[in-house]
């Protein structure tokens, strides 16, 4: 009996630690403020001294890449989207029924905020490459349109 009440805290903080880091991984992702930092695509451009010219074929190789890694990672997702609602479930069994609503109501407003930021990613795109209104091919979770996959952090 000792020994699953000690699986279950380990498991327990495992899932608080895995939630805080992308939790913080999501901030810094998706909270794009004015004069936060630049851009390391830029900060590496400026670094080694790209030109401008050089500036457009290598955005288009380095988004090419995610857009390539993004499709590779999408068969994992399942897997880890199964992983998170097990996790997410076992916590909510620990939360009386008002402690539930609050984070179900939580992680609601999280995915609307994450929509959001990824379609005013998707339109500064457009905005910014007219020639290539969309940045992958396939769409931001599989299916068609824009948007780079949500799948690995991106090369650059």
């Amino acid at each position: 009996m000792q020994r699953s009440k000690q699986q279950a805290l380990m498991f327990l903080l495992g899932a608080t630690l895995v939630g805080g880091v992308l939790g913080f991984s999501a901030e810094r992702v998706f909270n794009k403020k004015p004069g936060m930092r630049v851009p390391a695509r830029v900060q590496m451009y400026d670094d080694i001294g790209i030109d401008s010219a050089q500036r457009v074929t290598m955005d288009s190789v380095l988004d090419e890449t995610n857009c390539k890694l993004g499709d590779a990672s999408r068969p994992l997702r399942p897997v880890m989207d199964s992983i998170r609602n097990e996790g997410f479930n076992t916590i909510k069994g620990l939360m009386t029924p008002a402690q539930r609503d609050a984070f179900d109501a939580r992680e609601k407003r999280m995915r609307t905020r994450m929509d959001s930021s990824e379609k005013a990613r998707d339109a500064e795109w457009a905005k910014k490459h007219p020639e290539r209104p969309r940045r992958c091919a396939s769409g931001p979770r599989g299916g068609p349109g824009g948007g780079q996959s949500s799948g690995p952090r991106p090369f650059l």
